[in-house]
């Protein structure tokens, strides 16, 4: 019989014997099972284990983990028996083809952009859920919270399957409510104007502003942030943004805490400069706060963008201008003090420009208002950079100064980022003056990289048709000299009001360059044919006697001076123009004509400009010559409201024709206004007022009327900046006109371009 030591032995001795790793010698050899599509070399490769190794159950463990991380496999199962190591693998399908259900807001290229999934690749459940979690995230970020996706695996031949994607898009998640928790000062419609998210409203259909977007409402605190700095609230702060999703995912509200704070008036106000031989006095002109008013944060920022562009135009291309703001929160007010850190005189060293592929060097460098060893001024690089802007060449520009070789040295870099500057365009509308309208445009603004513009365009409308040809060189001879040529064919259907039709085929050329920043003058030399045809019947004898063709060659001259903040839709500025021109050299027209008017934008607060518009002119003939119909003006439509096209001056009574005139003046006063809706629509109230007058015919007689007399109309009307194209429409009415002009009180012109 044992002794109890002795069972105590023989059990401990047992347990240490089993709880040891399995060893079976080394590998004799490694067999793989159920490979279809990967080499049993290539499975021998991933698995690590080589004949001679040590079994091991560690071993065997690691090369199951490194079979299954390469992702080939569905299943893999390792034994061994006797030095022989039996691998039975079953391979994961290879993905045939990736598809999409259900999709009608997100095409399949969008969403195949997403995923990862694409055919011939081998397909794991991990990454089809890998791939549903970035559907989702596309679909959210295209404000679409109730999308379902689901991943469907369809079994095919050879171990291949289809991946679908079955798409359940729901409706957009829109943000029902906006509110806000402790504002005292100003309201939540008052708040509201100011983020750029927006509660549903049935008007914001063209609009996904009303979409929640996280990126979005981060922006919006932004937002709230300086609007409460700019109205001197410098403790304000947001507690907390909370967006709360509806149980059928189709709603967000959201809810804004904020914390006011006190309102400060501005304190103290100094400069502190570090400058050597610089009167700190000399920047007080640049700060655009004044003692006693309301701390405004957005003036604070102007004024340090004006003291810079000082300091940069007396060279000093590195100052840095930084605020000291200092509280003083019993008296609530702050104190300013603008600190002016050292930095040298600096001339220019050298210009890079970078990103350029297409376009050549010299088109860039040319509208640079600096060169190299020219001292560093400020205004001018700004100058500069908007220069190279309105070449609409580059999507991007940036133009900024870097340190040179020394410390009085500066080098610019010119990086900028080419687009498109060809343009194929078909176009539609419709308007009240010449009816349905179709073109076709061809454009090319940098030809070969060189700054040449070339053009093609046709027109075809109810009441006339245009073609054109024109090629432009901005820089002639490397100067900064315009020159144009272009021929034109042109018919215009004027049976409605003069009873003829008219053509006009020619060729011109055009010579323009600059007199100084705002100033620019052009010349132009012109010869066409102008043939009056299938005069009417009943016409007035004053249109029958000009029936035929007509030669003018003539020599104009226009002189422009602008300093608008936008060509296209200007809020600020004046711009004036002075036209000249004289027939005569050669073919059959013989006359002096002149044109001068200007036109003075005024912002008065937010989205409201008033326009002031003034324009004269006059035609004289000479020698034998008198003054041909398709040589006079003519006022009415988009020249005077109110009035036909064509409906105001000398006219035949007998007839109805409008004959023209030789004299003019117009004047509008117009108020552009905003209509209460969001500023992303795009939307415009106008509220205007056009006055004037067209006389003198070289003839009278008792069927003709030819008065001085003033015309004048005031309306209403509404412009949309819709993704089609502009879209506007005019109500007026004349309130000073002569019986026998016509008016028009509607008035709608449309056009689009895709």
């Amino acid at each position: 019989m044992r002794s109890g030591f002795q069972i105590y032995f023989l059990t401990t001795l047992a347990s240490l014997i089993l709880a040891a790793p399995a060893f079976a010698g080394s590998v004799k050899d490694i067999r793989v099972e159920g490979s279809e599509r990967v080499e049993p070399a290539t499975v021998l490769t991933y698995m690590g284990l080589h004949k001679g190794d040590e079994v091991t159950q560690d071993a065997l463990d690691t090369a199951l983990k490194s079979l299954f991380a390469t992702g080939l496999f569905a299943d893999v199962q390792i034994s061994e028996t006797a030095g022989v190591v039996t691998v039975k693998i079953v391979e994961n399908p290879v993905i045939n083809q990736v598809a999409f259900e259900g999709n009608d807001e997100l095409d399949d290229e969008q969403l195949l952009a997403e995923i990862t999934a694409r055919p011939r690749q081998v397909f794991t459940r991990t990454a089809a859920q890998n791939d549903v979690s970035r559907l989702y995230d596309i679909y959210q970020r295209n404000g679409r919270f109730s999308a379902d996706v689901q991943p469907k695996v369809i079994k095919l031949d050879q171990n291949r399957v289809n991946l679908v994607f079955e798409i359940q898009e729901g409706p957009l998640t829109e943000i029902s409510s906006i509110r806000f928790v402790g504002n005292e000062r100003f309201s939540d419609n008052e708040l509201r104007t100011v983020i750029s998210s927006r509660e549903s409203r049935w008007y914001n259909i063209l609009s996904s502003a009303d979409r929640y977007d996280q990126d979005r409402l981060a922006y919006d605190m932004e937002l709230l942030r300086q609007f409460y700095l700019k109205e001197g609230y410098a403790d304000f702060r947001v507690s907390s943004s909370l967006s709360e999703l509806s149980q059928d995912r189709e709603n967000f509200y959201v809810t804004v805490t904020v914390s006011e704070g006190e309102r400060y008036k501005v304190g103290d106000i100094r400069v502190n400069s570090q400058l050597r031989n610089l009167d700190p006095t000399a920047l007080m002109k640049d700060v655009t706060l004044k003692k006693d008013q309301w701390y405004d944060a957005e003036e604070v920022k102007t004024s340090i963008e004006a003291m810079t562009g000082t300091l940069g135009d007396m060279q000093y291309a590195f100052a840095d201008v930084v605020p000291d703001v200092v509280r003083n929160r019993e008296n609530k007010t702050i104190d300013l003090v603008f600190n002016v850190n050292e930095s040298p005189r600096v001339f220019v060293e050298r210009i890079n420009i970078d990103g350029n592929v297409r376009t050549l060097d010299k088109v860039v460098r040319r509208q640079l208002e600096l060169v190299e060893g020219d001292a560093f001024n400020r205004s001018l690089l700004n100058e500069s950079e908007k220069n190279i802007r309105n070449l609409g060449y580059f999507s991007k520009v940036d133009v900024k100064p870097t340190p040179g070789s020394a410390p009085d040295k500066t080098v610019i870099d010119v990086s900028v980022e080419e687009q498109s500057t060809g343009e194929v365009s078909l176009g539609a509308g419709f308007s009240t003056a010449d009816g349905p309208l179709a073109d076709f445009h061809i454009k090319e603004r940098n030809l070969l990289g060189t700054g040449q513009g070339l053009g093609l365009s046709a027109t075809i409308a109810g009441a006339r048709t245009e073609f054109d040809v024109s090629w432009t060189e901005p820089y002639f001879l490397d100067r900064d000299l315009l020159i144009g040529v272009n021929a034109f064919h042109t018919t215009r259907d004027q049976q409605d009001q003069s009873s003829f039709d008219q053509r006009r085929t020619g060729t011109s050329v055009n010579l323009g360059y600059p007199l100084s920043k705002r100033w620019r003058q052009s010349w132009g030399y012109r010869i066409e044919s102008n043939e009056i045809t299938n005069v009417d019947a009943d016409a007035s004898r004053f249109v029958k006697d000009q029936e035929g063709d007509r030669i003018t060659s003539a020599i104009s001259q226009r002189l422009t001076y602008s300093d608008l903040d936008s060509r296209l839709y200007p809020t600020d500025g004046f711009t004036s123009w002075l036209d000249l021109e004289a027939a005569g050299l050669g073919g059959d027209a013989q006359y002096i004509s002149g044109k001068l008017g200007g036109s003075y934008y005024v912002p008065i607060a937010k989205n409201w400009v008033f326009n002031a518009l003034g324009e004269t002119g006059m035609i004289s003939g000479y020698g034998d010559s008198d003054i041909q119909i398709n040589e006079r003006y003519f006022l009415g439509g988009n020249t005077f409201r109110g009035f036909e096209k064509y409906g105001v001056g000398p006219r035949d009574l007998t007839t109805d024709d409008s004959l023209g005139g030789k004299q003019f003046y117009r004047g509008t006063a117009e108020l552009t206004f905003p209509l209460g809706l969001p500023d992303d629509l795009g939307v415009s109230g106008h509220a205007f007022t056009d006055v004037g007058s067209l006389w003198g015919l070289d003839e009278s007689g008792t069927d003709i009327v030819d008065e001085t007399a003033l015309r004048g109309a005031a309306g209403v009307g509404v412009t949309w900046i819709s993704p089609m194209g502009p879209v506007r429409v005019d109500l007026s009415k004349p309130y000073l006109k002569k019986d026998y002009d016509v008016e028009q009180v509607f008035r709608f012109s449309f056009g689009t371009r895709f």
